[in-house]
């Protein structure tokens, strides 16, 4: 029987303490970065009671979830919860997978400082494997004081902000302990305002097991994968040697600012040797394409027509069962993480290439100069959504749509 998970959340200011004796003013879903895990079965109901106890106006975005319309969290759907007030948010979880929580109003300040959480939602079937954990990548910018570095920047609007303090679960690059011979799932948010991760365990091989919307159809062995903000990706992890240390690392990646460089966002450290129980990575469930590779568009998406639309831009109504094919044209210089709420998506090519395998993403990286097409199916949920560019700052300059799905 499905169940009703409650859920209280203050949205406070409080001291983060994001290092040893390292402190900065934060804001913090019951007073901690990130704030709690939200856990619930498929079909559970959510019941969020949002209090507002910060000195400013919010609400809460559940990434990636497909719930009615008025429980999105974005202004054009409520208004914004003042200093004082409440607000419950009600939905059924309908889908397996990693999804995240996170504030929709002044984003780039109220995110930077810490207004996140992971939310799991599992199946029937899930993988068994020895150990889950939650891996939520962050990054924070200071001042030479070590204070919060002020918003607003004039550059930060073009090039996005990015931080030299990287963050695992709000934490200054962590040690974590994985026991040696076992193999976990790990489920990664990119939790960050602009930074990409070209995510390395070592250089280790891992399985990526799922994406934005849940398992794949089959696993994916890879050295290395992409996660722009506001994407997730699930990985089995290991085993590895008792004794070892291995960084979990950000590779060099060019998304048009010039290539960035290596950086560690933790260590493991392999402990003893334990039993490992995971004998398959669990029972794999093809996914129909949506569209065949020829499909023609039913709407061109200008990203560079976007970025300088100011904060009106509505764009035509879509109907419910209505096949969408949207292609995402960016000619700009640099990549844009290309987020639709509500709704999940299949990617059929980047500039005619179609990807390895066949997946439901939400998020999905729009590369510089290239051309994108997804594959999206409205169902039956009408009301207004939204699609915007998920480096923070972009979409706070205008680099974003309104739009309404009808019966």
């Amino acid at each position: 029987m499905p169940d009703v998970v409650s859920v209280e959340l203050d949205a406070q200011e409080v001291p983060w303490e994001f290092a040893p004796g390292r402190t900065i003013p934060g804001f913090a879903f019951n007073g901690e970065v990130p704030g709690p895990t939200i856990e619930a079965n498929v079909g559970d109901t959510i019941e969020v009671r949002l209090k507002n106890s910060l000195p400013q106006a919010t609400t809460v975005h559940w990434h990636g979830i497909r719930l009615p319309a008025d429980m999105d969290g974005t202004g054009a759907v409520q208004r914004a919860v003042e200093p004082g007030e409440t607000f419950t948010y009600r939905f059924v979880v309908p889908d397996a997978g990693t999804f995240w929580y996170h504030s929709h109003t002044n984003e780039t300040e109220q995110i930077e400082r810490g207004l996140y959480g992971p939310l799991i939602v599992r199946g029937a079937d899930e993988p068994k494997l020895d150990r889950e954990r939650v891996v939520l990548l962050d990054d924070l910018k200071l001042d030479a004081e070590g204070n919060v570095s002020p918003f607003g920047d004039s550059h930060e609007h073009h090039a996005g902000r990015e931080g030299e303090i990287r963050l695992v679960n709000g934490r200054q690059e962590p040690e974590l302990e994985i026991a040696g011979g076992q193999v976990e799932r790990w489920r990664i948010v990119n939790a960050a305002n602009t930074k990409y991760v070209r995510l390395s365990i070592g250089g280790r091989p891992f399985s990526i097991i799922g994406t934005d919307a849940g398992l794949l159809s089959e696993p994916r062995e890879a050295k290395e994968v992409l996660v722009t903000p506001g994407e997730r990706v699930e990985l089995a992890v290991g085993p590895f040697n008792e004794d070892e240390r291995i960084e979990i690392e950000a590779l060099p990646y060019d998304r048009g600012q010039g290539e960035s460089e290596r950086e560690r966002f933790a260590t493991v450290r392999v402990g003893p040797s334990a039993p490992s129980r995971v004998t398959a990575l669990g029972s794999w469930i093809p996914i129909e394409p949506l569209a065949s590779a020829g499909t023609e568009p039913t709407r061109t998406i200008d990203m560079k027509a976007l970025m300088h639309g100011g904060h009106a831009q509505r764009d035509d109504p879509v109907r419910v069962g209505e096949l969408q094919v949207w292609e995402l044209v960016n000619e700009t210089g640099s990549d844009h993480p290309f987020h639709l709420h509500g709704f999940f998506f299949q990617v059929l090519d980047v500039d005619g290439e179609p990807p390895q395998v066949v997946s439901w993403e939400d998020t999905v990286n729009v590369p510089k100069k290239s051309r994108l097409r997804i594959a999206w199916l409205p169902d039956d949920r009408p009301g207004q959504w939204m699609y915007h560019c998920h480096i923070l700052e972009h979409h706070a300059m205008g680099m974003m749509a309104h739009f309404e799905v009808v019966r």
